[in-house]
């Protein structure tokens, strides 16, 4: 659906993107995550042809961006992020008035917006006064306005800026259920938004992408095979012989715990589980052992992690 190769926008003095390159399947919810002034916003707006790029290529759905613009805007739904709605008129009458602008016929536009004002839960709300809705509501229209013509592709620019926690919650299933039938690019520096509602991440630092996969690929990249948390009554020198002789650990840390337990954090080789060898080698020893984990590292974390190592590189 999205084919980006060497993208490179200037502005004055100001390289915001920086030879980027990615792709997107159909059917992918993919997240642009980066802190402000990343190059999330420059892409989306040149993916959406309201901005030339300065270098490289972009297409959408095989159509190229800058040369065959008109067909691909009739493929995309673009929800910016600071939407510009008019407030002052009626739901029902914005989203019709927009579906005529994007080409639809007058029996096909009522259809469409029919359609979406049941896809973004705006039903009893379609009669009133836009500038009237509250910040949540004005969002879910701007994303039947990016639906209403039924496009390929939707990107939305923060889609959940401003929203409280229960509006959020809403916005972030409805976009899990719009990515049944659409392709979705989304930007976000919200973290764990991106991690509940993406298949796919793509984390930008200073206009370029430092990483990119899956939450779970990230999190394989970045710790090897994770790390195994044990909590065991057993002798601290039984404790350090047992995980010297073990292969599959690579490094290890024993603090005391509650009572004669000890608290054994395990990092393992990659593709490695421990879990596993830990719980027959306590079997084995007749340890008692009250917990065995597998801890996770938070997109967060891999964020903090990615870009640290980008700026590293660069010094």
């Amino acid at each position: 659906m999205i084919e980006v190769d060497h993208l490179t926008k200037h502005y004055a003095g100001h390289t915001a993107v920086r030879d980027v390159c990615f792709t997107v399947g159909r059917g992918e919810i993919v997240g642009l995550l980066g802190p402000n002034g990343a190059g999330k916003s420059t892409i989306m707006r040149i993916l959406s042809c309201f901005m030339p790029a300065s270098a490289g290529t972009v297409r959408v759905a095989g159509l190229d961006v800058f040369t065959q613009a008109d067909e691909v805007r009739r493929r995309i739904g673009y929800m910016p992020e600071n939407n510009p709605l008019h407030k002052e008129m009626r739901v029902r009458e914005y989203l019709k008035f927009r579906a005529r602008l994007k080409g639809l016929g007058n029996s096909r536009s009522r259809e469409r917006v029919d359609t979406v004002l049941q896809q973004c839960g705006l039903a009893e709300v379609a009669h009133r006064i836009i500038g009237q809705l509250s910040k949540g509501y004005q969002q879910r229209v701007g994303l039947a306005d990016a639906l209403v013509h039924q496009p390929d592709l939707i990107i939305l620019d923060e889609p959940t800026q401003g929203l409280d926690p229960n509006q959020i919650r809403a916005v972030r299933q409805l976009v899990k259920e719009l990515g049944r039938h659409h392709t979705i690019l989304l930007s976000s520096h919200i973290l764990p938004e991106v991690e509940m509602t993406c298949t796919r991440v793509l984390i930008l630092h200073e206009g370029r992408i430092l990483a990119a996969g899956t939450p779970d690929n990230l999190q394989s990249e970045m710790s090897g095979g994770g790390q195994v948390v044990a909590e065991i009554a057993a002798p601290v020198e039984d404790l350090r012989a047992a995980w010297d002789h073990l292969s599959d650990v690579e490094h290890y840390s024993i603090a005391a715990a509650e009572g004669e337990y000890q608290r054994c954090t395990l990092a393992a080789r990659p593709g490695t589980d421990l879990r596993g060898q830990v719980y027959r080698l306590a079997v084995e020893r007749g340890w008692p052992l009250r917990e065995l984990t597998r801890s996770r590292h938070t997109l967060e974390d891999i964020f903090v992690h990615v870009t640290l190592s980008g700026r590293e590189e660069e010094s």
